[in-house]
């Protein structure tokens, strides 16, 4: 049930992380430039971004439910120990809340300037919201800022080392990264499918190129941080890092595997064994050590089947980097030879895949950090099995049938509306006949189409295009 919930709910995390950025971005570019394509953009963003929010409040709600519900020995014992982070994310949700109901009923009610500067912090709370819920969960993996007492309780609980632990640099700024880079694939995705289908306006070009730059200019970026927090887990997390790699024995000279599959006895099946470079990933060396699996009992350690899971899941993020950094090189080239798209349509179909994949990839870099900790929910702390409430109860079954329809009308619900402001959006700008009073058809400064047609016009003030008279400041 958790497993089902926080993948459905990850999947939206990029926008609500991420999407803010990427609106302001074209925001400040409409508002510099007084281009309104660009304006119109990040006009249509900010819709789909508070939809996406308003999902999102329902995924995560339910998920905040069920960490109380599905984990009460964990909650119970360590809360007030990694309880901060919860409540930094708390306030950042309603932060960002107030900040996009801003940002929306801001558009023509607000001078250009004074709007778009309203809507800078938003982006800042949505980075409060990913620094609370990484706090936890770095806590999860390398727990610290606490002293057990007789009985295993944790007491002297210390606040700053609780949230500040080894894990939570090289996790947050990961996490960060992967969230933007995710929602600049998918953003710029959609815009490479109406220029795969014949849409070569203005329009789709620049909702491609900023997103996608955005993207482009971050991937290598990740490349690097990945490798750094893998690093960090072989230095903090150990038995972790041996799952992910499937190293049985402690050895030096360490071959890679490409996929492959662990077997009970230790061996690897099928993949691709490429010598000695697992330590050398490891320490820069042939002769780096590396702790394998074998080296702790075996109720202390991922079964062979969950070490086979953690080695997929992070050879496919890895290899879908690797493959995003030659699309990225790819855009890099051609703009820096021709300063303009690739003509190629080959380009524009792997762009339309990255979205995908990018969400994709986040979904395996979770599982990477969830299911390599096993057995353990609170590394060396507690095991899963201490933490989670009696899966016997005939009601969590239920419970979880309905959290799955739920579920599902919700995302539903979710394609439908943003199918239909699609639609809206393309009849406003021309494939169809206009509604009378579309705010798509609408600039997103200035006067009313209905009000310019009665009204005197007043000169352009100082901040940016004209305003309708009696819009408010």
């Amino acid at each position: 049930m958790m497993a089902f919930t926080l993948a459905s709910h990850i999947m939206l995390v990029p926008f609500g992380v991420a999407l803010p950025f990427i609106t302001l971005v074209m925001h400040h570019r409409g508002l510099r430039r007084n281009d309104p394509t660009a304006l119109l953009l990040a006009r249509r963003w900010s819709a789909v971004m508070a939809v996406q929010f308003a999902v999102g409040v329902v995924t995560g709600t339910v998920l905040s439910f069920e960490f109380g519900l599905l984990w009460p020995g964990m909650m119970g014992r360590w809360g007030d120990v990694f309880g901060l982070g919860f409540g930094v994310e708390a306030w950042a949700f309603f932060l960002e809340a107030i900040l996009i109901a801003i940002y929306l009923y801001g558009w023509r009610r607000l001078k250009p300037w004074t709007h778009f500067w309203l809507g800078a912090p938003l982006p800042l709370a949505a980075l409060m919201g990913a620094f609370g819920i990484i706090a936890a969960n770095s806590w999860m993996n390398t727990p610290q800022g606490f002293t057990l007492d007789a009985a295993g309780n944790p007491v002297n609980v210390h606040v700053q080392q609780a949230v500040f632990t080894p894990m939570f640099g090289p996790e947050y700024w990961h996490f960060v990264v992967a969230m933007f880079l995710t929602a600049g694939y998918v953003v710029a995705g959609v815009y490479a499918v109406g220029w795969l289908r014949g849409r070569r306006d203005r329009y789709h070009r620049l909702g491609f190129c900023v997103p996608f730059t955005v993207a482009a200019i971050l991937t290598p970026i990740q490349f690097f941080l990945g490798d750094n927090i893998a690093r960090q887990i072989y230095h903090k997390q150990p038995i972790k890092f041996a799952a992910a790699e499937l190293v049985w024995n402690t050895d030096t000279h360490v071959p890679e595997y490409l996929f492959g599959r662990l077997q009970e006895d230790g061996s690897v099946k099928g993949g691709l064994k490429i010598p000695e470079l697992d330590s050398v990933l490891a320490g820069f060396k042939p002769d780096t050590q590396v702790t394998g699996l074998s080296s702790v009992p075996a109720a202390d350690r991922p079964t062979a089947t969950q070490a086979t899971i953690v080695h997929w899941a992070f050879d496919i993020m890895a290899t879908i980097g690797s493959v995003l950094i030659l699309l990225a090189l790819w855009y890099a080239w051609c703009w820096w030879r021709h300063r303009d798209l690739p003509k190629s349509r080959w380009f524009f179909r792997c762009a339309a895949i990255a979205g995908a994949a990018s969400v994709f990839t986040v979904e395996c870099g979770w599982i990477t950090t969830e299911v390599g900790r096993q057995p353990w929910i609170v590394y060396q702390n507690m095991r899963v099995s201490e933490a989670v409430t009696p899966t016997g109860a005939a009601s969590l079954w239920t419970m979880f049938a309905v959290v799955a329809v739920v579920y599902v009308l919700i995302f539903g619900a979710f394609l439908t509306v943003l199918l239909k402001m699609r639609t809206r959006w393309r009849v406003a700008d021309g494939e169809g006949a206009a509604p009378a009073e579309s705010p798509e058809s609408d600039t997103p400064y200035g006067p009313r189409p209905e009000l310019a047609a009665t009204a005197p016009q007043s000169p352009p003030s100082a901040d940016g295009p004209g305003r309708a008279p009696g819009d408010s400041e």
